[in-house]
């Protein structure tokens, strides 16, 4: 079965492996939130315990320099996609707010981008993120 859309998540690559993950997790909270008709129904084992939804669709995670990043990111709202971002500044907040002042502080054009995530159609998808690689 191949979906209408795709999640693309684009991750800077000179990243410590602690941050990536922190990075992917809190990105496609963001998708989550904006789609929320991208959750699945809850899971539940043989035994009848009962666990959480996820994302009902692959997630292609892709890695970049930060020039390729901000590529990417221009590539999508051009194409009037709104993204999910993670820029360096918020490593160092430790609130959501704080998270939030820190990017409103940034033109977007100097944002120390780390990581961004997008859910569209999968052309547009596909064209925000010609030429990156999957992460490895």
């Amino acid at each position: 079965m191949q979906l209408d859309t795709k999640i693309a998540v684009v991750i800077r690559t000179d990243l410590q492996a602690w941050q990536k993950l922190n990075v992917a997790s809190f990105l496609t909270s963001g998708i989550a939130a904006a789609f929320p008709d991208c959750i699945g129904e809850p899971y539940e084992d043989g035994s009848g315990t009962k666990y959480h939804a996820l994302i009902g669709q692959p997630i292609l995670i892709y890695g970049a320099d930060g020039a390729a990043l901000s590529r990417a990111l221009d590539r999508a709202l051009s194409r009037n996609v709104t993204a999910a971002l993670y820029t360096e500044d918020m490593f160092k907040t430790t609130h959501d707010a704080a998270n939030r002042e820190a990017v409103r502080a940034v033109e977007r054009t100097d944002l120390n981008l780390v990581g961004i995530a997008m859910r569209a159609e999968r052309k547009v998808i596909d064209k925000s993120v010609d030429g990156l690689k999957f992460h490895s």
